[in-house]
This record gives structure tokens, sequence and C-alpha cells, in this order.
């Protein structure tokens, strides 16, 4: 069965004007693909599904935790914005998108445009971005939970939460970080993935 932006709607609580912005994105991820590579052929034609709803159901989650209305949100090796852009379309805060591919900067910028997004792009691997404190710091696909935790070190403030949308060797990876790191963490379950879980990682210190 095709899962699209109705079906998202039905999962999502958004707006209608939020879901229109989405759509717009939707459009451009197709119209750019060809030319840009920005997400694995395989997934286009499940997009709704594979790349929205899996940023999307980070929302929920994190306003659970977090009410009041404005975040600042730091994501790790955003690609063509997922999660940080969809969470900044739906109205979390303030996303600052931290990607090293030129090519998937242009096309997040161009989306950032189109939608009026409270989001910025930053063009620099992570290892260079400015040092500043983040209410949330997001990563999804990007590399081994040690390593993300070591590239946010230095956006780390007192109550900064890390949110990684992780797969099959979440549990693996934990273990390696832990042996490193001082953490709490929580699991949720993945709406998209069997083998998927959402990590919420709070309290976070170098041993």
């Amino acid at each position: 069965m095709t899962y699209g932006p109705e079906e998202f709607a039905g999962d999502v609580d958004v707006s209608r004007e939020t879901l229109e912005k989405l759509k717009l994105y939707s459009s451009a991820l197709v119209k750019w693909q060809t030319a840009k590579n920005l997400v694995a052929n395989s997934t286009l034609d499940d997009r709704w599904r594979r790349h929205f709803l899996d940023s999307a159901q980070l929302f929920p989650l994190i306003r659970q935790c977090h009410t009041n209305t404005e975040l600042t949100l730091l994501d790790i090796g955003s690609g063509a914005g997922f999660p940080g852009l969809v969470l900044s379309i739906m109205g979390l805060g303030h996303a600052t998108m931290v990607e090293a591919n030129g090519r998937k900067c242009s096309f997040m910028s161009h989306v950032v445009r189109e939608t009026s997004a409270s989001s910025i792009v930053v063009n620099q691997r992570i290892e260079s971005v400015e040092s500043l404190n983040f209410d949330i710091i997001t990563s999804r696909a990007c590399a081994k939970i040690e390593q993300i935790l070591s590239w946010s070190a230095r956006f780390i403030g007192p109550k900064t939460e890390i949110w990684l949308l992780k797969g099959a060797t979440a549990e693996e990876e934990l273990t390696q970080a832990i042996a490193l790191w001082n953490m709490t963490v929580e699991r949720f379950d993945s709406r998209t993935s069997q083998d998927g879980v959402i990590l919420r990682l709070s309290e976070v210190s170098f041993r």
C-alpha cells in the first residue's frame, strides 16, 4: 500500500499549513534527487514513511520532555535535512543543520527558503563549527554513537539531550560508548522499522 502525505497526516498531528510545507519539501526531494543523489534511490518511492515519518516521530517524544515553544537544535550530518529540517518545519524550534556535502546543503537551503523554516544550513564539517550550546542534538544514519558523542562534546550544556535514530546495531554501539561516556539512556520503539530504536541520551559527560 502506498504511504503518502494523507497517510502521514493520519499518523502525525500536523496542521494543514505544516503539511503543505512538507509536501513542498517532498516535491523538491523528488525533483532534486536525479541530479543531487540526496537519499538512497530505493527509498524515494516510500519517502513519506522512510524519511518524513521517521524524522517526525521524534517530535512528540521531544515535546513530552520539553514543553517550551522554542528549542535550539543541532542536526549533525543532516544529509537532505532528516530529521532536523522536518522537526523545524513542524515547529520544534530553530534548527542548525550541519552537512559537509555542498549539494545537499544547496538542497536544504532551497527547502528552507520555500518553507520559511526556522533553520540555518552550515556547509562545514562538524569539527570546524563554532562551539555553542544547544537544547537538542539529533543525528540519523550518520555515524556510530561514540563518534556522535565525540563530535557533540563542544555543543553540550548542562541540560542538552541527544536524540538518535538508530538501527539494529544500537545496543552494540551503546556498549562501546558507555565505556568512554557517562550518560542516562532511554529507549523508544521506532514507528518505521522493526529493527529501529530511538535513543534519548541525557546527562552526557566524558568519563
